[in-house]
């Protein structure tokens, strides 16, 4: 009877059991990636650089050195980004490293915690396992710590950004997303959001927050001005390697000009209309509306940009999270096997197929991207197209089987 007392509980329902069976493989997966794979590091060190930073600015040397003729990752934070970072360089940089990697995963757990509230979700629910091993299976969230860069903060961020402009706290979500601004605009498109919808308190402090930053930091950096005439020059060039955009790939296979600029063209189109549905019929579903213009914004300024790379994928989570709302443009696998593309970790080298597999390698995120936009346009076009037949656009576009049989019920959140 008393070793009954060590028995390990056994799950009875469905639930329990993958619950039982997700959660120790999520935790060691995160551990996995944290402690071997991240403190193992990669040939790619974005960190290097944003430490000689911060180490730079801490003692009173120039900052923007780097030569752009080199394909090594350069250090490309404004002043604001640098006052930032200039902590991590108070210690050694191995430890430092180490504490970045720690605060990049816990921020990315912090994030789908976020995620999971702004969709109602509950710790208890199956949903927060699949959630954290899925996140940490990715191509996306292992480079972010292999490489060791930012993102993971960003997704923080972009996450806390969402949940705080749902609830109406603009100031805070302002803040959220500014402090990102600080660092890097990648989360920019974003800002459509708050216009179109009127939260213009937003706007203060998303605004305002860089712009102190960057107020405090000027004067206390040696080279500022080299930021603009120096850094920013190379930021608006469209670089033929490590880049999955399509004028990034377009350059690389020796694609015509035209031909790039008639791929974007055609492209900001598609999002244009997937955009101007978006809000003409669902503006008011509030969540599906913001996490899916969410994903269709930013995975345009991945696929249309200057610059794409495949780990910027992350910021697409809320995207992903849709699927557990009926109306969900992604319940389809068109779209699955776009996610595959731009959140899968496989590598597609081939050493018996060189010249495929480098191919199949280099494009499966520009593909990816590409597909997704295609079809969450698709989708809203179709859904539109079938409303006007039916003479119901008043009503909305929605299929009618998810008029008629109403809502699917959520679970309730745990009470923490």
């Amino acid at each position: 009877m008393f070793l009954r007392r060590f028995e390990p509980r056994t799950g009875r329902t469905t639930a329990e059991v993958i619950n039982f069976a997700l959660w120790p493989i999520a935790v060691m997966t995160v551990i996995h990636r944290v402690v071997i794979r991240a403190v193992n590091g990669s040939v790619t060190d974005d960190f290097a650089p944003v430490y000689q930073a911060a180490l730079a600015f801490l003692n009173r040397r120039e900052v923007y050195t780097a030569n752009f003729n080199s394909v090594d990752p350069h250090y490309l934070y404004p002043p604001s980004g640098t006052l930032l970072m200039a902590p991590i360089a108070i210690i050694d940089p191995e430890k430092s490293r180490w504490l970045f990697i720690l605060v990049n995963a816990i921020a990315v757990i912090i994030a789908l915690y976020l995620l999971l509230k702004m969709f109602n979700l509950a710790l208890n629910s199956v949903a927060a396992p699949i959630t954290l091993l899925a996140a940490f299976s990715t191509e996306t969230v292992t480079n972010t710590l292999v490489f060791t860069n930012i993102n993971g903060l960003v997704l923080l961020g972009e996450i806390a950004f969402l949940f705080l402009m749902l609830r109406r706290k603009d100031l805070w979500s302002g803040a959220a997303i500014g402090l990102t601004f600080a660092v890097k605009p990648i989360l920019a498109p974003l800002m459509l959001l708050p216009l179109v919808r009127g939260q213009w308190k937003v706007f203060v402090t998303a605004v305002g927050i860089p712009l102190v930053l960057t107020a405090i930091a000027w004067p206390l950096s040696v080279d500022p001005m080299e930021f603009v005439h120096h850094t920013v020059p190379y930021l608006t060039e469209s670089r033929d390697y490590f880049n999955s955009a399509i004028v990034g790939n377009g350059t690389y296979y020796g694609l015509p000009v035209a031909l790039i600029w008639a791929l974007r063209i055609g492209f900001a189109a598609m999002v244009a209309v997937s955009l101007w549905l978006l809000y003409r019929y669902y503006r008011n579903d509030e969540l599906f509306f913001v996490a899916t213009a969410s994903g269709v914004l930013l995975t345009a300024s991945f696929l249309l940009g200057s610059l794409g790379q495949l780990y910027y994928s992350m910021l697409l989570f809320p995207l992903v999270m849709t699927v557990v709302l009926r109306n969900s443009v992604i319940r389809n696998w068109p779209a699955w096997l776009a996610l595959y593309g731009v959140l899968s970790a496989d590598d597609w080298i081939s050493h018996r197929f060189q010249q495929a597999g480098r191919a199949a390698e280099y494009l499966k995120p520009t593909l990816g991207w590409s597909l997704l936009l295609i079809v969450v346009f698709a989708v809203l076009v179709n859904r539109y197209l079938f409303a006007r037949r039916e003479g119901r656009l008043d009503r909305g576009i929605d299929p009618d089987f998810l008029v008629t049989d109403g809502p699917e019920p959520r679970p309730t959140p745990a009470k923490l």
